[in-house]
């Protein structure tokens, strides 16, 4: 979807930001000792601070205020030495103390970006308006009995940042890519695991749309979204849904939307609240936080390549296709294997086998790349024996799905089967003879100007040697001998 819609009164301009909520790689919770793996048995890891008992005092978590500035530090985001946690007042079963622990006024992280790259090669920047801190909510289960709710306080407490963007993105497009983008850059960090099913990775998306030059339209959020294909069929119903409604002459109600998996619609949730709804004040258990350039330095020291340095390397230095660059270093894991596979040979090469032939392969078997059977430097063994001529690129498919399916290297394989490559030109020669000699006709055609039967030639050769001939030297020398 482009940014401009097309309505029964012309045309309509999207307009979409995004608040994204990723947890904090961190042992611990944000203010408390109690573990923060997911997956415990309902209530398991609750402390008496997460369960808010009356006289329990929060103590932040030095490691998670690391983690949200090497995130600030990645996003090329102000880094803010001083911040301050808040109270935001809300009242819900799962909420325990009756207020969240956020930041507001002073974040910890300021305005960054994120470039993200579409389908058709165009490069656009996602401003950030800021990163906080803040612990989790519980969760409401009302699944498990016909008429209560039950409550697991597990992920209460648990460190989040909310990463909020500004409204700058204009098509479902967009969001898709800034939030596989945004993933990437955190998992590559180690900020964040960036697992949308398990909910430590989720966005709320808001949504308005307005005629182009107008004022900003009424947005709407759509709250706890998991997966990068619901983020953009929520953007898809709301625009078409805002659009028919404004037309119809109604008006869009700034609210809180949910969205339903199941009818691919979004539903009226409550009440969008305002800041002052809230009623933010400074936590007066928690004194303000406060860290000098040092901290800052010692941390930027120590951070990783991140996405799009790699990339630029990948095509500057190696001279990969954009496209390619895109796809091998989407994942920290894939690029890591990359390197390791083509380090010391043909990059291209390496950049195709792994792109089409093995993520292919691991695609068939519903396998992930840190399961693959066939090892970086298998793999990149494989492609010297297609670079220095022992096999042909027919044969290294061949060996490649016996490597993928027993684990063997791939010498091991060519030698077991007699697939090298013939090189040796006596033989070659031998071979061309041999199939000349069986189709005299077909030469008398050539040499009367008939030059589309040279394929046949290559192709006769090629079944007489098993497919195992040299094809470069095969054309060579094919050529010199049809001339006559």
């Amino acid at each position: 979807m482009s940014a401009f819609v097309q309505g029964r009164t012309g045309d309509w301009e999207i307009v979409i930001g995004m608040e994204v909520h990723a947890q904090v790689v961190s042992n611990s919770k944000l203010f408390s000792g109690s573990s923060a793996v997911f997956g415990a048995s309902p209530n398991y890891h609750v402390s008496l601070v997460d369960a808010a008992m009356p006289g329990m005092l929060p103590v932040i978590n030095t490691e998670c205020i690391r983690q949200a500035v090497i995130t600030g530090l990645g996003l090329n985001a102000q880094i803010n030495k001083y911040s301050v946690f808040d109270r935001k007042n809300y009242f819900y079963a799962d909420l325990p103390q009756g207020y969240q622990i956020s930041q507001f006024k002073h974040p910890i992280v300021g305005e960054g970006e994120v470039q993200i790259e579409l389908a058709d090669a165009s490069t656009h920047i996602i401003g950030i308006e800021r990163l906080h801190l803040e612990q989790d909510a519980g969760k409401s289960l009302h699944d498990q009995h016909p008429s209560k709710s039950y409550i697991d306080l597990n992920r209460s407490g648990v460190a989040l940042m909310e990463i909020v963007s500004k409204p700058e993105m204009h098509s479902a497009e967009q969001a898709a890519a800034y939030i596989k983008k945004l993933r990437s850059i955190l998992r590559y960090l180690g900020t964040c695991d960036g697992n949308m099913e398990e909910g430590s990775l989720r966005a709320d998306v808001n949504v308005s749309v307005r005629k182009p030059g107008e004022p900003l339209g009424t947005r709407t959020e759509t709250k706890n979204l998991n997966s990068v294909r619901f983020i953009m069929q929520t953007i898809d119903y709301e625009v078409q849904r805002q659009i028919e409604l404004i037309e119809d002459g109604g008006v869009v109600v700034q609210e809180t939307r949910l969205f339903d998996t199941t009818t691919g619609m979004t539903r009226t949730m409550r009440g969008k609240e305002d800041a002052h709804d809230y009623r933010y004040f400074p936590d007066p258990d928690l004194l303000p936080l406060k860290f000098d350039d040092a901290f800052i330095a010692d941390l930027k020291k120590d951070m990783p390549e991140l996405p799009d340095q790699i990339k630029s390397r990948m095509v500057q230095e190696y001279g990969l296709s954009s496209y390619d660059a895109n796809v091998l270093t989407e994942e920290k894991e894939t690029a890591a294997f990359y390197e390791l596979a083509s380090d010391g040979r043909d990059r291209k090469l390496t950049a195709n086998w792994m792109s089409v032939e093995l993520f292919g392969a691991l695609n068939k078997a519903g396998l992930e790349l840190s399961s693959s059977p066939v090892s970086p430097m298998q793999l990149g063994d494989l492609v010297d024996l297609i670079s220095d001529g022992s096999i042909s690129g027919k044969i290294a498919k061949e060996v490649f799905a016996d490597m993928f399916e027993t684990g063997k290297n791939a010498k091991q394989i060519v030698e077991e089967k007699g697939l090298k490559q013939v090189s040796d030109e006596g033989s070659i020669i031998t071979m061309i003879d041999d199939v000349m000699a069986s189709n005299q006709d077909k030469v008398d055609e050539y040499r009367s100007g008939k030059e589309k039967l040279f394929g046949f030639f290559v192709g006769q050769v090629m079944k007489a040697s098993q497919g195992q001939a040299n094809p470069g030297m095969v054309n060579q020398i094919l050529k010199e001998k049809l001339k006559g």
